[in-house]
Formats: structure tokens, sequence, C-alpha cells
């Protein structure tokens, strides 16, 4: 049975075969000092026991929504769970990941109290084997951000980062815009951008309150060429919302901070690829492609009929394979 009155927060949590992780990430979340909240969990077809662990929560708390699907990914889960939700704001967690008792709380507060639209905190790295933390090191001062201020940090993704689960958001942002999460990796990169162009301020908490759990299994830690081709797709995405918006000349030099960023880690994602499969030959070539996509991102003459160009420019990097040679 449902609260009727609408809760002011809903938390949206996709869930995949994350069994050994799941039991800490609910306890954080049902601990809450904020008590006006919602749990949406989305089950995506896990194989293991997260559903049942899912489900025994739902039984023992009535703000426990869990929904049960075909295996689609993270994306469509996180766009279902957006439709149901009936908070004010929404807050994405990873269901690896853990918080502390007071995140919805301060989230919250530093939206009511500055009238941001989105509240931003930072977070702690954590090995999901030995439990070592450390605090992410590059972040702002608490306060609050005007949208240009904001915008110019979420697009050099270093101290305002597109990651959707150290944020509290308010949800017209997504339902207002029409803004989903696209069927992709790195796709909280292709449209985050979206939903800060819109806020009318972002308050900053410089302060961790999300436990990031690094895990060999994580995107970052399975990075392969499909992946290294959506990141580049990622960039080229916010470059059409930045064009089709006439935003890109007030932030064109941020967005190019990206490009850079982009550029060297996809070149080190790259190299780590052949160097895995012990096939060094045809590195240059993929490099200078990497290059050359993310080139045709930056280009002053950049249309959309440029995405076309773009994907087809990242398709070699999606080719490695064991002895893939060119």
């Amino acid at each position: 049975m449902f609260m009727e009155k609408a809760p002011k927060i809903s938390v949206i949590m996709p869930v995949y075969n994350v069994e050994e992780f799941l039991v800490a990430c609910m306890e954080s979340l049902v601990n809450q000092t904020f008590r006006d909240y919602e749990i949406i969990a989305v089950d995506d077809g896990s194989t293991d026991a997260s559903a049942e662990i899912l489900d025994s929560y739902a039984r023992q708390y009535d703000f426990i929504r869990v929904i049960h699907k075909k295996n689609e990914g993270q994306a469509k889960a996180r766009n279902l769970a957006i439709q149901q939700a009936r908070g004010e704001y929404l807050s994405f967690i990873d269901s690896d990941d853990f918080v502390k008792p007071e995140f919805l709380e301060k989230l919250y507060r530093a939206c009511e109290e500055t009238g941001a639209d989105i509240a931003y905190c930072y977070y702690y790295f954590r090995g999901s084997k030995n439990g070592l933390l450390f605090k992410y090191p590059f972040r702002c001062r608490t306060g609050v951000l005007s949208t240009e201020a904001a915008m110019k940090k979420i697009l050099r993704d270093t101290q305002l980062q597109s990651l959707p689960w150290n944020k509290l958001i308010r949800k017209r942002l997504f339902t207002d815009y029409e803004v989903e999460f696209p069927t992709m990796c790195f796709e909280d990169l292709a449209i985050m951008n979206a939903v800060f162009a819109h806020a009318n301020r972002v308050a900053v908490i410089n302060e961790a309150l999300y436990f990031y759990n690094m895990r060999e299994t994580s995107t970052l830690g399975t990075m392969d060429a499909k992946k290294i081709s959506d990141y580049i797709r990622a960039v080229g995405i916010t470059r059409l919302f930045l064009e089709n918006n006439q935003l890109y000349r007030q932030y064109r030099r941020s967005f190019g901070g990206l490009v850079r960023k982009t550029c060297l880690w996809c070149w080190m994602y790259v190299a780590g690829l052949h160097w895995k499969e012990k096939n060094l030959r045809g590195l240059a070539r993929n490099m200078r492609q990497v290059t050359h996509a993310l080139r045709i991102c930056d280009a002053q003459d950049f249309t959309a009929e440029d995405i076309a160009r773009l994907y087809e420019g990242v398709e070699a990097p999606c080719r490695l394979q064991k002895n893939y040679i060119i």
C-alpha cells in the first residue's frame, strides 16, 4: 500500500544481478533521516537473488515499490521509473553503491533553502574488495551556481560531473523537456547537460555523501570497443544539443575541455584494449580515428548531418577484437 500523499522525493534504482551489494544499498536507503520519500526499484531481469531481496524489502516498507521487467539495460529501467515517480524531486542510486543517512535530507534542504532545481554532492571511491576509501578530489566550494556557471562546469565534467547518482534533481527537468536516458553506455553524459541547461540554479554541497563502489564489472572496469564508441557518441549528442538550443557559442570553451578530456581517456582505453589482446598492430590508426571523430564534434561548421559522419568515424574502435589487424 502506497502513501496517498505524493512524496517529496522519488529514489530511482535500476537493479541487475547485484545480490552481493544490494542489502547494504537498501539498508542505507531505508535508514535515511529524511522520511518523505519513495523508493522505486526496477529489477531489470536479474538472474541472481536480487529480485527476492527487493521483494523482501517491499513487504517490510510501504514506501518501496518494485517493478520487475525483462533485461533491457539501466537506461530503460530509469526511464520507466521516471514515468512512475510521484516525487517532486528525483534521486538516482546505483544498486551496488550506498549513501550516508543524511544524503537525502541535505540535498533536499539545499534545494529548498536556495530555490535550486538541482543539488549536488561529492562522493567516495570505495574498493569493493578491500573497502579502501578516497574522496573525489576535484570539488567546488559549498554554494549556489547560476545556470551558466553550472553548465560550464558540467560540460568540462570535472568539478561537476555528469554522473546521475550524486544529485537531487527536480523531476520537471526531465518531464517538461522530454529528457530520457538513451540506450547506450555513457548515457548520463549524453543527457545531463540538457538537464542542467534548464535548471534555474544548482546548489553544491562540498561534502561526500555517496559511496561509489569500484567494481571490476562496472562500465569503466570493463571498457571495450563499443563503450569507447558510446563515449564519443555521447560527446556528439552533447554538441548536437548545444547547437539545437543555440548554446554552443556561449559554452564553446567548456565543450572544448570535454572534447580534450574525452580524447585523452579514449586514447588510454584504446591502448588498453590493444595491450590486453597483445596485438599492437593498428594502434596508431585507431588513435587517429578517435581523434578524427572528436574533431568532428568540435568543428566550427558542425551540423546535425555531421552526427552520421561521427558515427561512421567511431566504428573502427568498435571493431577492435582479438587478432584485429588494420
